[in-house]
């Protein structure tokens, strides 16, 4: 399938061979698209937040060793890690750093800069600033599920593109959003001037409100 020239060429897998740290702000304005379905749908990265390795109390790669869940943060630089969470959200993450040490950068918004009609069909109908501005939204309208995990970028269903990078000056950062741990770290990086960002607010997660006993329904 033909990919538009404005996305610009795709992105090389030694651009990930950085820091996740390093690599989230690099992507705010790179392209993300998808090939699901035979349908192309793409969007401009406004929001990521950074993965870090085993002293990251955030990360899934904070735990006793590689696990059957994690064991994607530890393949090659530019590997697409997907995982379900919450029972209906689907989650892409790109893999960072060296080959063997656990890094990736999750995608939290994107602005629809393409086929914007079928992301609007997978979303319900929703309006544009609605279709891709949180990471379960933008799997969604993006066609991303887990068939999509431990692929290669520019080699399965997902190519990432140069895209306009964001000018520094409208990068701003801050904690990362919907963590018990870890989300006071200044990971997260994003288009100050953006209006796809997702509603999420950096801070601890909120727990779950229990139903009060002996009330009445």
């Amino acid at each position: 399938m033909d990919t538009p020239s404005a996305f610009g060429a795709p992105i090389d897998h030694a651009f990930f061979e950085r820091s996740p740290s390093e690599v989230a702000p690099d992507l705010l304005g790179r392209v993300l698209a998808s090939t699901s379905g035979g349908v192309l749908t793409a969007g401009a990265i406004v929001e990521a937040e950074a993965y870090l390795g085993a002293d990251d109390p955030g990360s899934h790669a904070s735990t006793k060793g590689v696990t059957k869940r994690n064991v994607v943060m530890y393949g090659p630089p530019g590997t697409v890690y997907v995982y379900f969470t919450y029972g209906n959200h689907h989650m892409v993450n790109l893999v960072c750093g060296p080959q063997g040490e656990a890094g990736a950068v999750l995608i939290r918004a994107l602005e629809p800069v393409e086929g914007i009609e079928a992301m609007a069909r997978r979303r319900s109908g929703r309006p544009l600033r609605e279709l891709a501005n949180g990471p379960g939204k933008l799997a969604e309208a993006l066609g991303i599920d887990l068939s999509d995990n431990g692929s290669l970028l520019n080699v399965g269903r997902l190519s990432l593109f140069e895209g306009e990078p964001t000018s520094s000056d409208r990068i701003d950062l801050s904690g990362r959003i919907g963590l018990s741990a870890g989300h006071e770290l200044l990971l997260r990086y994003y288009d100050s001037e953006s209006a796809f960002l997702s509603s999420g607010r950096p801070g601890p997660l909120r727990p779950k409100r229990r139903a009060q006993r002996g009330t009445s329904r």
